[in-house]
């Protein structure tokens, strides 16, 4: 039954994602690296390590796009349709909020809601993370992959004077 159920998540998403790029991503222009460009970047690197990411999964990057993969290395999200849910219930514990993240959090919740304690606690996880859902990461590409992941998981505190 999960089968189906995946199944018909992935009818959706398929459907959905060309109107997302197109309606919510107009004014953002594709990345000007590919695959094999990001895996000669530097070891340690924000872009090798994506360019791994794609070649292990055997993903090819999307246009506009590229940031959600980034997000799956940043927060160890997993590439499983629960794992992609559960990211968008973190991207929202994070800040970010658009109709689609609702429609994808919304629907994969009722389609599977046996991982709502998944959901739940990416959404914490989200919620202790600094804001990163709105970085431009092709900028970061050449940063310390390790030292961006540690500053990213270190919520900001408030300073008291």
């Amino acid at each position: 039954m999960k089968k189906v159920r995946v199944q018909f998540l992935l009818f959706v998403y398929d459907k959905t994602q060309k109107l997302y790029r197109k309606y919510f991503k107009k004014k953002k222009r594709q990345w000007q690296f590919n695959e094999e460009q990001l895996l000669k970047f530097q070891e340690d690197s924000l872009g090798r390590k994506l360019g791994e990411f794609y070649k292990k999964h055997g993903f090819s990057m999307i246009p506009k796009m590229e940031n959600h993969d980034v997000h799956h290395l940043i927060t160890g999200c997993g590439t499983q349709f629960e794992d992609e849910i559960a990211m968008q219930y973190l991207l929202l514990g994070n800040g970010k909020l658009n109709a689609h993240l609702l429609a994808a959090v919304v629907l994969g919740t009722f389609i599977l809601p046996e991982y709502m304690k998944l959901y739940m606690k990416a959404y914490r996880k989200g919620q202790s993370m600094r804001p990163f859902y709105h970085w431009d990461f092709e900028s970061l590409l050449w940063q310390n992959f390790d030292h961006l992941k540690d500053y990213i998981q270190q919520k900001e505190t408030p300073v008291l004077y």
